[in-house]
């Protein structure tokens, strides 16, 4: 069983073997002196090793091994733990140039160019076997180092879809056992339409031009499948070497398309993220990031940051590690923004409130070198300490003061979103929404996703991420929730473009209204089945008794339309409410409408409505709504925030949890340049100074500030 320290990790990732001495100091120097001043800042980690397997395998079957052990040595020396990774995912050339063949296709019959990283058939024997070789090496020689705490395999998996003929009849045979025969899948896939009906299982097409949505969510699964097995494949033989209380993990990059993070995590012992944001003005509050703005492989906007860290907590229900982060600017020579002072306190605060129990920037020294080479690290190019290090310094003495206090927190959630990835995959090839230009929007499920938790952050409403099959899997694959138990976990559960939902997954829903849940039906949940088979019954399916309303008619809204509250409605709109995206008419069979739109055309249906069931309640939301009905929405789904913080500024969180020993955390942040003060809620201890706070006492926030609190005990002070 792995086991963390019971603190939060702090570090970097550091590759000694890339800037083995600069400015004429040796090696040895310079290693001395990197960890010297690892240890000034408070550094407990770094990440090693993997990214070099051409540094550990120079040539086929000769190994260089020892290179990493002063690392190590002088690590432990310093009391610094050490994640040792394998170096799988950057390809040496040797390998590449002696068996051409392992190269991986992104369409079929069409190469990936060499020169990157990550450009090989993950599946391929040939590369299987140097690939078990150097990971065998590597763990044998140094699992038994006092250093390393774990282990991470590969590197932000699933960046490429595969299309390799072995890939491709890999894939054919993992449809004859699934369904059995041509003429179940000809059934089951709709194949009489535009005469694809197969005769045989040589029939089945390539992926490259297939239009065929069923197809489209088999091949998505199986790609993902495919990544998780190489990636639990690597797992399995770590373990084979690994000291007890090692773990196994692998950094995640969120929105690969590879990838389904659940199923992922599940073969390894903690999950691990890579969450990079927009710094400066992309952490201010209010946030000025229009709607549109697409969040890809980096985050812009307060809520766009914790919506990530939620994502994380959700891959397994379990707090979590950053395995990279930003020390700099992130990206590119074209994009340089490093933060304002205190804003790496912010971001390390935020993710550790929802979950975070290591905190590792990317990286530890700036390159000279290579694609990344102003991808900004804890030094810049010249090694120097400059402001970055001063501020994660302070982090590092932080989290020191904080101790066990803050490590692996549980955070609150007023409001649980069911999050699923086969209806993203489906949505970004068959978006129902699109671009203002008319062009199709492969962000679709986003687009309807976000809003709902968006607006719950800025009603100041914390959220949890669940994956629809963490609650209830139709395959039998996990054990999932009973309803009955998600009512309670769960009171708020907002399911919005869950597009692909299995008949017993509706069922499930219906249940968990009927136990006792607030169950929020957003656009697009429940039309067509876990084959994307439309369903022949009105919408939302079987959703429909339970919610009193159906609709067989929706619309694209091309602009926004006005939303008022119904007269004598319990949902209150603050300011004027607005529909955007997307229309479902609604019409009412046994339900309260509590929203309609103010329109000439579409003001004949509601725009939300809500139903008690059993003993509880279905809510319909019609439309994606704009960010003030949608922050509406979440003040009544949860009128009482958790958090206890009341009338805070407008550039103001908190964001509060659990400890591992029962004690309630609240941290404070203040998003922008003016001072600001709020009110405690309750007594409590100041966990950075150790002061006691009454309750009522005014509290002061500097310009881009964070507070941390314990909830006080009656006799004295809470120590951290």
């Amino acid at each position: 069983m792995a086991v963390l320290p019971a603190r939060v990790l702090f570090g970097a990732a550091y590759y000694h073997e890339y800037t083995p001495g600069y400015g004429g100091i040796r090696p040895d120097e310079q290693l001395k002196a990197d960890l010297d001043l690892m240890v000034d800042a408070h550094f407990t980690v770094i990440r090693v090793g993997e990214s070099v397997w051409s540094t550990w395998e120079p040539e086929n079957g000769r190994f260089d091994l020892d290179w990493l052990q002063p690392v190590l040595d002088g690590a432990h020396e310093r009391g610094i733990s050490v994640v040792l990774g394998t170096p799988t995912y950057a390809v040496p050339p040797w390998l590449a140039r002696q068996y051409p063949e392992i190269t991986g296709e992104n369409a079929t019959g069409r190469r990936l160019g060499w020169g990157a990283r990550q450009e090989v058939d993950i599946t391929h024997p040939a590369f299987r076997f140097h690939a078990e070789r150097i990971i065998r090496k590597i763990a044998a020689r140094y699992a038994d180092h006092p250093a390393v705490i774990g282990w991470q395999v590969d590197n932000e998996p699933g960046l490429h879809l595969l299309h390799n003929r072995g890939v491709f009849q890999r894939f054919v045979d993992h449809l004859r056992e699934k369904y059995g025969d041509v003429e179940t899948l000809n059934r089951e896939w709709g194949l009489v339409y535009w005469s694809h009906r197969l005769s045989d299982w040589s029939d089945l097409w390539t992926p490259d031009g297939n239009e065929q949505p069923q197809y489209d969510v088999a091949w998505r699964e199986f790609q993902a499948r495919q990544v998780t097995e190489f990636i639990g494949w690597q797992a399995d033989m770590v373990r084979e070497y690994a000291r007890p209380g090692q773990f196994v993990t692998t950094c995640i990059s969120y929105t690969r398309g590879g990838i389904e993070d659940d199923e992922l995590s599940d073969r390894l012992d903690i999950a691990s993220g890579n969450p990079y944001y927009d710094m400066q003005d992309g952490l201010l509050l209010p946030d000025p990031t229009p709607d549109e703005h697409e969040q890809i492989w980096k985050t812009t906007g307060v809520w766009s940051m914790y919506q990530t860290a939620d994502w994380m907590f959700s891959s397994r229900q379990e707090p979590f590690l950053v395995t990279e982060t930003n020390a700099q600017s992130i990206g590119f020579a074209w994009d340089n923004r490093p933060g304002y002072d205190g804003q790496w306190r912010q971001a390390a605060w935020a993710h550790v409130a929802r979950g975070a129990r290591m905190i590792e920037y990317w990286q530890w020294q700036t390159l000279r070198f290579g694609a990344e080479t102003y991808w900004g690290g804890v030094l810049p190019h010249s090694g120097r300490p400059g402001r970055a290090y001063a501020e994660i310094a302070r982090l590092g003495a932080e989290f020191d003061k904080a101790g066990g206090l803050v490590a692996g927190l549980e955070p609150d959630a007023d409001i649980t979103l069911v999050y699923s990835t086969p209806s993203k995959w489906l949505m970004q090839k068959y978006p129902p929404l699109s671009k203002p230009d008319g062009e199709p929007d492969p962000a679709a499920y986003h687009r309807i996703f976000d809003p709902f938790y968006r607006g719950a952050f800025e009603a100041g409403r914390q959220v949890r991420l669940v994956h629809a099959r963490q609650l209830h899997d139709p395959s039998g694959g996990r054990e999932g929730v009973a309803a009955e138990e998600a009512a309670r976990r769960h009171p708020v559960l907002v399911v919005p473009a869950l597009y692909l939902a299995h008949d017993t997954t509706v069922e499930w829903l219906t249940a968990y209204a009927h136990a006792g849940g607030h169950l929020v039906v957003g656009p697009r949940t429940a039309y067509a089945d876990h084959e994307a088979r439309a369903r022949h019954e009105p919408a939302p399916g079987r959703l429909a008794e339970a919610a009193g309303v159906t609709y067989e008619e929706f619309s694209n809204l091309p602009r926004e339309v006005p939303v008022r509250a119904a007269d004598g409605s319990p949902l209150e709109l603050a300011r004027q409410g607005t529909a955007t995206h997307w229309l479902d008419g609604l019409t009412v069979s046994d339900a309260e409408v509590l929203a309609a739109y103010d329109h000439p055309h579409f003001g004949r249906w509601p725009a939300v409505t809500t139903r008690r069931h059993g003993a509880g309640r279905v809510t319909c939301v019609g439309t994606v709504p704009g960010r003030g009905l949608a922050r509406d929405l979440a003040r009544w789904l949860a009128p009482d925030a958790l958090s206890g913080w009341r009338d805070l500024p407008e550039p103001v969180t908190a964001t509060t949890g659990t400890s591992a020993d029962g004690r309630r955390v609240h941290v404070i942040h203040n998003w922008g340049w003016a001072p600001v003060r709020v009110t405690a809620p309750q007594q409590l201890t100041d966990v950075l100074s150790d002061t006691r706070v009454h309750a009522g006492t005014a509290l002061d926030l500097g310009a881009w500030d964070v507070r941390v609190f314990v909830t006080a005990d009656d006799d004295g002070p809470a120590s951290p």
